[in-house]
């Protein structure tokens, strides 16, 4: 949609829009290539030294909360923008009727572009479901929509590099796509809660109905967008940075390396029993990976670590309860910590 489709009172807040954008971009820019300078700054005048474990540790928590906060500002605040095209409606529109295999590769690549953490996922899942979508190809969803994240990609690249950030999501796709694959063949609707098979049965495909929205409207749901969910996981992070800043300043390299380095196989499988208790989305994780891998720790291990933590979290799996039968639940964390498993030991032989 143009400016010039607009209507004519809509105009003055798109300037204003485009006015606040001009402002909040560069500063934006600038304060993230000068986040060195910050963290020095702040070292420098509490008379620590790098040379330190505690002015490391204090320089890791000054230099990647605002980084991770700036990261999640921004990629928060376009996402809720792209959110407006896939709005639950539209998403259940667009996978009604559709088959296994293909189906499960759109619900794959549409969880990426619908930023739900796991627990908020579930209601949409149930919705998805109720729109006549195989169960296969609505498991595909659940599980990418958490694991293949657009904060978890954009912290990656921006910390790890396009390889890491390009492997992660191939990778995290291919779970997502072959554990629906894996979950439609079994045929376990009938471990569906009644409930569900009831709402399941009653209807079918359904159509799109939302209302379409000029940029005014999606600008001001990135921003909703942002006070909303930079608002609710501020503290997280802050907790991860502050773990991770712990890890970076005192814990040896000699001890991570040996509980989750490369030469210990049964690290990965460990990194995913000790992910699943735990409860944090990928702005809170991220910084404790990378403390993690700067002791030494293997990327993949950490990175099976990271899936488990915001894909097969224990919040999740008591919402999921709700719907879905024990057996359901047993089979869809079974097939996706396999996944997982693998993801951790591929990355360990490739990086």
């Amino acid at each position: 949609m143009t400016t010039s489709t607009l209507k004519p009172q809509s105009a003055m807040p798109l300037v204003r829009w485009v006015l606040r954008l001009s402002v909040w971009m560069p500063a934006w820019w600038l304060a993230y290539v000068h986040l060195t300078d910050f963290a020095d700054a702040v070292i420098s005048a509490l008379g620590l030294t790098r040379k330190t474990a505690l002015g490391e540790a204090v320089h890791f928590f000054f230099y990647d909360t605002p980084k991770v906060l700036l990261l999640l500002t921004g990629v928060v605040f376009v996402m809720g923008v792209v959110q407006t095209f896939f709005a639950p409606e539209r998403t259940r529109a667009l996978l009604a009727g559709r088959r296994a295999g293909g189906g499960n590769v759109l619900a794959a690549l549409l969880g990426i572009v619908t930023p739900f953490c796991s627990c908020s996922a579930v209601p949409l899942f149930i919705g998805i479901l109720s729109a006549g979508v195989p169960l296969g190809v609505t498991f595909s969803f659940l599980i990418s929509a958490p694991m293949v994240n657009e904060v978890a990609l954009v912290m990656l690249l921006g910390m790890f590099g396009w390889k890491v950030a390009a492997l992660y999501l191939a990778l995290g796709l291919a779970v997502a796509i072959v554990a629906g694959l894996v979950i439609g063949r079994l045929s376990m609707e009938r471990y569906l809660e009644e409930w569900v098979q009831a709402v399941a049965n009653g209807q079918g495909g359904g159509g799109y109905e939302g209302k379409r929205q000029d940029w005014v409207q999606r600008l001001e749901a990135g921003g909703h967008h942002v006070r909303e969910i930079v608002g609710k996981v501020w503290p997280y992070v802050l907790a991860g940075i502050a773990l991770g800043a712990g890890i970076h300043g005192y814990v040896p390299e000699d001890f991570m390396a040996s509980i989750m380095g490369r030469d210990a196989w049964w690290s990965v499988p460990v990194a995913v029993l000790l992910g699943v208790p735990m409860y944090t989305n990928a702005a809170g994780i991220i910084p404790i990976v990378q403390a993690l891998l700067g002791k030494g720790a293997a990327l993949g291990t950490v990175l099976a670590f990271m899936m488990s933590v915001i894909a097969l979290s224990a919040p999740e799996m008591i919402i999921l309860r709700k719907a879905l039968k024990p057996q359901l639940i047993a089979t869809f964390a079974g097939v996706v910590a396999i996944g997982i498993l693998l993801v951790g030991y591929i990355f360990n032989l490739v990086l």
